[in-house]
């Protein structure tokens, strides 16, 4: 099937405003990056997985626009999204000249995309920089309002800078490329928008879910759209997380107690975000927020979306205790208290904190 027509999402920050591009061939076509500022110097950031399959095709769309394409390729993986790795963007840009003008350009995933936009808003203070996102999860999520970091051994993406891309290119072919489990973490943060903001999506993903899983483009295209006009429209009301803005990290504390629990990388970003959903709508049922229906709902669809639905085992002498003070180093925590992301009923979500008894109900009720 031929992909869909271009269809563009604009992220509103006044005069840092971009547009959100999703469609078929628009990474590899020159015409994509027409709109780009001027400069010198353009630097490609990559890994060793994404590198060999697209670099060459984004150097020769970027040829006639930057009169030097530098690249760098980092290690591929989420234990390697550190100081260190950061420091390979560095100083690629330092040995080569590069000067305050200059582009980058973050081909890969969600790894890629946040040292990417770390590196640029710390260079010089501050250069711009594209969004090239090669997996569902970075073209859904973590490509679309800003948030960059790195992860430190104590919590996850707890060092990093809001800053805004140019421009987020949304193309679906290299989609063709991701393997199974990656698309199905992709999927999490496609399902994560319909119990917060969109039961109507919600329902059109389940309807949908055996295309999606297919790779169908016309399916992929919706999802992504839908996708990036929910947060899109979060941010533009709360750019920097004060308030709103939270409801995205919807089953993100768990989640992200998981992966910091198992060591980064032994599970994907979105398998935790799909088990900590789980777990999340359980506490939201056990505080009177939603019915088990609703829970058990959300858990098939994510089971059917290929993802885990019961955490693993973080301490063999008090797992949930392990759990808490994981969750403790959460960004949304105030004063060592956990606040949750929880279903304050069906398309609605709030953020709030959670009596620990209750809590530890919940892990030890969905922990394997």
């Amino acid at each position: 099937m031929n992909a869909p027509d271009l269809q563009t999402v604009s992220i509103d920050l006044q005069d840092r405003s971009y547009p959100i591009a999703i469609g078929g061939k628009l990474f590899d076509d020159p015409l994509t990056y027409s709109g780009l500022p001027g400069a010198s110097s353009a630097l490609v950031v990559s890994n060793t997985t994404v590198a060999p399959l697209y670099e060459a095709r984004l150097r020769a769309a970027l040829q006639g626009k930057y009169q030097n394409i530098h690249s760098v390729t980092l290690p591929d993986g989420e234990a390697h999204k550190t100081w260190e790795t950061l420091n390979l963007i560095f100083d690629a840009l330092l040995n080569n000249g590069c000067d305050r003008k200059t582009i980058l350009f973050a081909l890969g995933g969600g790894v890629v995309g946040d040292m990417t936009g770390f590196a640029a808003a710390s260079y010089m203070r501050g250069v711009p920089f594209v969004q090239v996102p090669t997996t569902l999860l970075a073209q859904v999520d973590s490509s679309v309002g800003g948030k960059t970091a790195i992860n430190h051994p104590l919590g996850k993406n707890m060092i990093g800078a809001f800053y805004q891309p140019l421009l987020v290119i949304c193309d679906l072919e290299v989609l063709t490329t991701l393997p199974a489990r990656e698309l199905s973490a992709g999927l999490a943060e496609v399902i994560k928008y319909g119990p917060i903001a969109d039961m109507a999506f919600l329902d059109w993903i389940e309807s949908n879910l055996d295309a999606l899983l297919a790779k169908d483009p016309a399916a992929l295209a919706h999802a992504i759209q839908r996708s990036c006009e929910i947060k899109a429209a979060v941010v533009g009301q709360d750019e920097r997380e004060s308030g709103l803005r939270a409801i995205l990290n919807f089953g993100h504390t768990f989640g992200h107690a998981i992966e910091s629990g198992l060591g980064y990388g032994a599970w994907l970003h979105g398998e935790g975000v799909g088990c900590g959903m789980v777990m999340a709508a359980h506490l939201s049922q056990r505080l009177g927020l939603v019915d088990l229906s609703f829970v058990m709902r959300l858990t098939r669809l994510i089971e059917r979306a290929g993802l885990p639905v019961r955490g693993p085992v973080l301490s063999a002498t008090d797992n949930a205790g392990r759990y808490l003070d994981l969750m403790r180093i959460d960004k949304k925590s105030e004063a060592g208290e956990i606040r949750f992301v929880l279903i304050d009923g069906p398309g609605r979500a709030a953020v709030r904190a959670a009596p620990d008894a209750l809590v530890r109900e919940v892990i030890d009720a969905c922990c394997a």
